[in-house]
């Protein structure tokens, strides 16, 4: 079959997708295997239709598993454990009441880390109803900062979902992939939160209304706070020292390098700040650890198959050979890392899954890496970036996210699209920008 046949089989399986996710409500697991399913027996050989599904669906599996699973025990320990009130309350300390905006933006960079955004969000909901209520600040305004504050680090860095799956399609190192994502999200996130201000500034929207605040019923019962940031630090602190001891010792030979090897991988990483996280229980039996296990572990079921259905989907794209094909059309014409950003941006503008989009987009580009002059370690560094920032905007009403933001916080949707919706298109292209000045010194 000829590339143009490829590519319109290719646009209409996306096409597909949206239409059974959104209009159809079809859940997104079965809709992307049908669509696999299709795409593959019309484009690659019979005889390797189905062992490409299972590889594509099974490789995403043993790739990301264990860090989304350590993601989620981190996660689900600190909401139970009030974990992530006790780092909101000890930034609000710090940084004041008349400042609470910011106070909640840092906790939902912070907690966003290695919590979902969806799950984080929902959590930290109640707090930024407080503060939007105790300081008077516009409510669409407190909802904005903590949603894109988390949506940054979402979009950028393992263990969430997209980033983890794409980073193993185009083969970039992980442990520098989520200490450069971490580095980019910030000016993301303030980017987002300076927009998100002025738009809502704009609006005059109201401060939320007085609400229950159980949490402050409970301050006494909340863990420490030194306990509650290690989780978090720990697993970053480990993968930068051997980061740095990498970039130091490029033969391993040193002790250092030997000492955080294993420790230093983000699978380990995060498992010890799954092992930290269970510190935060106040009682430590087998009944308790077993309720945080049993949760995270049905929380992580449906990201996981969601997320290699997704790396099904493009290891049939990549099977049908499309992006070698594209890369040398592309090839000579300097767009480099506009590319990634660019599909990046399509997929997740119409069927709302950063998840999917950068996964679908990792899978068009990683063949194409060579044509674009990407085909570096930093390179392919910074096109997964970009696909990560393209996967950011637009979030809007395809997105569950978006309803989640929406519902929460008593938005309507005129006012989150107003407010949130165009703050990830600012955020998408101010980190992209930041990309792209830093290709000018590394590429």
């Amino acid at each position: 079959m000829n590339t143009l046949s490829i590519s319109f089989l290719i646009i209409i399986s996306i096409a597909a997708i949206v239409f059974l996710t959104s209009r159809l409500k079809i859940k997104a697991f079965v809709s992307l295997f049908i669509v696999s399913l299709f795409l593959a027996v019309f484009t690659i050989p019979a005889d390797k239709v189905i062992s490409t599904i299972k590889d594509g669906f099974g490789s995403t599996m043993g790739s990301i598993g264990f860090l989304i699973i350590f993601g989620t025990i981190i996660g689900v320990a600190l909401d139970k454990t009030g974990g992530t009130l006790s780092i909101a309350g000890f930034i609000l300390s710090k940084t004041g009441k008349n400042r609470s905006s910011r106070a909640l933006g840092i906790t939902g960079f912070i907690t966003g880390l290695p919590i979902f955004c969806d799950s984080g969000f929902i959590i930290l909901s109640g707090l930024a109803k407080s503060f939007s209520f105790s300081s008077k600040i516009a409510m669409p305004f407190m909802a904005t900062v903590l949603a894109t504050s988390m949506y940054s680090v979402h979009c950028l860095i393992p263990p969430h979902p997209g980033a983890s799956a794409a980073a193993i399609v185009m083969d970039a190192d992980i442990g520098n992939l989520i200490l450069l994502g971490v580095g980019l999200a910030v000016p993301g996130a303030v980017a987002a939160y300076l927009w998100s201000r002025w738009m809502s500034k704009k609006g005059k929207f109201a401060p939320a209304e007085e609400i229950k605040q159980d949490f402050h019923l409970s301050e006494r019962e909340l863990p420490p706070v030194f306990l509650s940031f290690l989780p978090v630090i720990v697993p970053l602190l480990l993968i930068t020292i051997k980061s740095v001891a990498g970039l130091i010792d490029k033969t391993g030979d040193n002790i250092i390098s030997k000492v955080f090897l294993l420790p230093g991988d983000p699978v380990l990483a995060l498992g010890i700040g799954a092992i930290l996280a269970l510190l935060l229980l106040k009682k430590r039996n087998i009944d308790s650890l077993n309720q945080i296990f049993t949760e995270a572990i049905e929380k992580a079921g449906p990201i996981l198959i969601v997320t290699a259905a997704g790396g099904m989907f493009g290891m049939v794209i990549r099977t049908t050979g499309i992006g070698e094909a594209t890369g040398e059309i592309l090839q000579g014409t300097s767009l480099g890392l506009f590319i990634p950003f660019l599909i990046a941006v399509i997929l997740k503008t119409a069927q709302g899954s950063s998840t999917v989009a950068i996964i679908t987009a990792a899978s068009f580009v990683a063949p194409m890496m060579q044509a674009l002059g990407l085909d570096t370690e930093w390179g392919r560094l910074l096109a997964m970036l970009s696909m990560g920032a393209g996967s950011m905007m637009v979030s809007h009403a395809n997105d569950s996210y978006f309803w989640v933001i929406s519902t929460f916080s008593d938005m309507n949707i005129s006012t989150t699209l107003r407010v949130y919706s165009t703050s990830t298109i600012i955020m998408g292209l101010t980190v992209f920008a930041c990309i792209y000045v830093l290709s000018i010194f590394v590429l």
